[in-house]
């Protein structure tokens, strides 16, 4: 899997990804991939996204994440702000061994977990033996 369309700077000690997609600024969220010999786990950090600002296609071998965090404003005139209302954008390019049509997705606290089952053709399986 690779991602795409973004660039990255250091802030302090962690990476802050950022750019442009479709004349719209974005933040790409951090990522974690694992793999299983079931599927590839995908998480990513969107805090104050919840599911209803979250669109997931999969066009070809393309996996694409947007998120829009809700815009917040806590009572009171501004005094120091490190956090800001941002849309998030990540893509992924999948290869043949995923199986798109049972792509899942869930959100819990901020994480949004994906699974992408690998096909059928790939997993390793027992072959018996007959005499």
């Amino acid at each position: 899997m690779n991602t795409t369309n973004q660039k990255q700077t250091q802030t302090e000690n962690r990476p802050v990804r950022s750019g442009r997609q479709a004349d719209h600024e974005y933040i790409a969220p951090p990522a974690n991939i694992s793999a299983t010999d079931d599927e590839y786990l995908i998480e990513l950090e969107m805090p104050g996204v919840n599911k209803e600002g979250l669109e997931i296609t999969v066009e070809g071998n393309e996996l694409t994440i947007l998120g829009h965090r809700a815009e917040s404003a806590p009572p009171g005139q501004p005094y120091y702000s490190e956090s800001f209302n941002a849309d998030y954008f990540r893509s992924f390019d999948l290869g043949p061994d995923v199986d798109t049509s049972k792509v899942r997705a869930e959100m819990q606290q901020g994480v949004l977990k994906l699974h992408l089952p690998k096909s059928e053709r790939v997993k390793a399986r027992k072959i018996e033996v007959s005499a």
